[in-house]
């Protein structure tokens, strides 16, 4: 793809500001990344402070830092490197009951330090055939088994993942957020992850099989993304399983634009599908054009890119209006969410996952790569 990853309206570069993040970070080798990076006062001026922490985002960390020189893993890392790190994750992910850490902490561990971990693995195969799987963690999961040499688990958990995905894609090409789909009030209704991390699934077990099913499923629900994007690049939230419709747009997140729709759909072009790039290309000039809001959302003297713009709303009442609304009658539009919560607010805080799928996705756009 040509499209020129990496730039924003001033011409910085986030891939440094990307590093700069990770680097506030402040990790300890053999220990986990934060969870966030919140944005503070300070006397000096705004600061961002390190809170909580994450095998999550510590996996996805070295899977970003896994693509950038040796040399610049170290700066960020003070003096440890992103294989270290990521052999440290199937440690950490032991102790943890969270299958989408197993996955990623596999993933990682075979992507970047070529390792892994048998009974790791074992847990994570129990987990996709578990009655109920979160979506995402299933994405995971396959992506996983194909980064790790071949072997019985390993093909198991790529293949049967692959099956549990294609058997629960709604007729439109949507995922609900759970498979199956939970009978509550959200029970239709999946997120943007729930649709962009099978893509990548399907595309990175159609390279490595050949499986035109697989690619198939990949390119209706690519489809279906591209053509409910936002004037102005946004990558919606919320979607109807059941119909493909958009359940609630914001808030938009600013990991959709520059990291997980640019790596997935970069690898879709890759391995033959189509080429989505003036798609990738308006969600990544969102950044610097939003409508919503006149506030930056990067802010590259302090390493970060802020979260997401959301609504001026009570704790997520524009989502349960919406899931209310399409669980009664398929395809409702609630009429007062956009006059009386609009979209404007800026969350301030980064989390370390955010800026390593950045780093992620800019290797994949400039060396099509499909891994």
């Amino acid at each position: 793809m040509t499209a020129s990853f990496g730039t924003y309206a001033s011409g910085r570069d986030l891939v440094a500001v990307a590093l700069m993040g990770l680097a506030a970070c402040e990790y300890v080798p053999g220990h986990e990344m934060p969870f966030t990076l919140r944005g503070v006062p300070g006397p000096n001026g705004p600061t961002v402070r390190p809170e909580g922490h994450s095998v999550r985002y510590t996996a996805i960390a070295a899977l970003g830092l896994g693509r950038q020189p040796e040399h610049v893993q170290r700066e960020v890392l003070g003096g440890s490197d992103a294989a270290a790190m990521a052999r440290s994750c199937l440690k950490l992910a032991t102790a943890s009951t969270d299958a989408g850490g197993h996955a990623l902490a596999l993933w990682a561990a075979a992507e970047v330090a070529g390792a892994t971990d048998d009974a790791l693995v074992a847990r994570l195969l129990d987990a996709v055939r578990r009655p109920s799987l979160p979506t995402v963690d299933c994405a995971w999961a396959v992506v996983a088994g194909l980064a790790m040499p071949d072997g019985a688990m390993a093909n198991s958990l790529a293949r049967e993942g692959v099956a549990r995905l294609m058997a629960n894609q709604g007729a439109k090409g949507t995922f609900p957020h759970l498979l199956p789909a939970s009978e509550g009030l959200r029970g239709h209704v999946g997120s943007f992850a729930d649709q962009i991390y099978p893509i990548h699934a399907f595309v990175r077990f159609a390279a490595r099989t050949g499986d035109s099913a697989a690619m198939a499923a990949a390119e209706v629900t690519a489809r279906l993304l591209v053509g409910a994007q936002g004037a102005a690049g946004q990558w919606w939230w919320h979607y109807d399983a059941r119909t493909g419709d958009v359940v609630e747009r914001y808030p938009t997140y600013s990991v959709h634009q520059h990291g997980m729709a640019p790596m997935v759909l970069s690898e879709l072009a890759a391995a033959g599908g189509t080429d989505h790039r003036e798609a990738v290309q308006r969600g990544f000039d969102w950044l610097s054009t939003h409508p919503e809001c006149v506030e930056p959302v990067v802010a590259p003297d302090l390493g970060v890119v802020w979260r997401k713009v959301g609504r001026r709303e009570p704790f997520k009442a524009a989502r349960a209006a919406g899931a209310l609304a399409t669980r009664v009658r398929p395809g409702a539009r609630v009429p007062f969410v956009d006059r009386v919560w609009p979209a404007g607010r800026v969350d301030y805080e980064c989390r370390p996952y955010e800026l390593g799928w950045l780093l992620y996705a800019s290797h994949a756009m400039r060396e099509g790569n499909t891994a």
